[in-house]
């Protein structure tokens, strides 16, 4: 099915963008990472967290590269060693985006708890939808796999368009929250604003590659049907 022409002119788009978005979030991250911050990225976020009375979120610690994220199940911020220990613009900003996932939860932020709700089915409808379509392609007496397949997918397309207005959402807190409690001035704040706005870029091209895909999984439905 991958080796259909009409797949990859389905994703072309989605794709373009995301590597457009993946070097401008390593070039501005690169900017951001040269300007000095007053306080490291875990400092930053414990400093939001503790104004916003949220003392009982933890603060770990983990390895890779932009590994960063939130667990609201365990209630725990996790930040990349180099976000966690550095003291620059771009640390911050990005701590701060997940300390602005913490305060969504602390406020039943609406999004949050959808999507919260909605990642074991968006998981499972991720991995099973492509087996499901595939035997039912190749086997005609199970042709209404495709549709199950197809129905599974969208479930992993919905939690995609979700998450957009989460992620966008935690960055505008965290920009608010960096300058209410005069962590970056609002010069500064230009370099955070960059760094956050690539990296949204990057969820956009993820939700628009899954958009299409599904879109091409009905083409096919509809074509086989013909």
């Amino acid at each position: 099915m991958f080796f259909d022409p009409m797949y990859f002119l389905y994703i072309a788009p989605a794709l373009l963008l995301g590597l457009w978005a993946q070097m401008r979030v390593k070039s501005t991250f690169a900017v951001a990472h040269r300007m000095p911050a007053p306080l490291s990225g875990a400092a930053a976020a414990r400093h939001i967290l503790d104004s916003a009375g949220l003392r009982n979120v933890e603060i770990e610690r983990v390895p890779g590269q932009l590994t960063d994220h939130y667990d609201p199940r365990h209630k725990i911020l996790r930040l990349s060693q180099d976000i966690y220990q550095q003291r620059s613009l771009a640390a911050v900003g990005i701590a701060a985006h997940e300390a602005g996932h913490a305060l969504q939860d602390a406020k039943n932020y609406a999004p949050l708890v959808i999507r919260n709700l909605a990642v074991p089915v968006a998981g499972f409808g991720s991995n099973a939808s492509l087996i499901l379509i595939l035997i039912g392609m190749l086997f005609t007496p199970l042709k209404f796999l495709v549709l199950v397949g197809i129905l599974l997918f969208s479930c992993f397309v919905l939690f995609q368009v979700i998450n957009l207005p989460v992620e966008f959402n935690a960055s505008s807190r965290a920009k608010a929250q960096l300058v209410e409690l005069g962590i970056v001035s609002t010069d500064q704040l230009v370099y955070v604003k960059k760094v956050l706005d690539a990296a949204a870029w990057t969820y956009v091209a993820g939700t628009l590659q899954a958009i299409m895909v599904l879109l091409y999984y009905i083409m096919r439905l509809s074509g086989s049907r013909d």
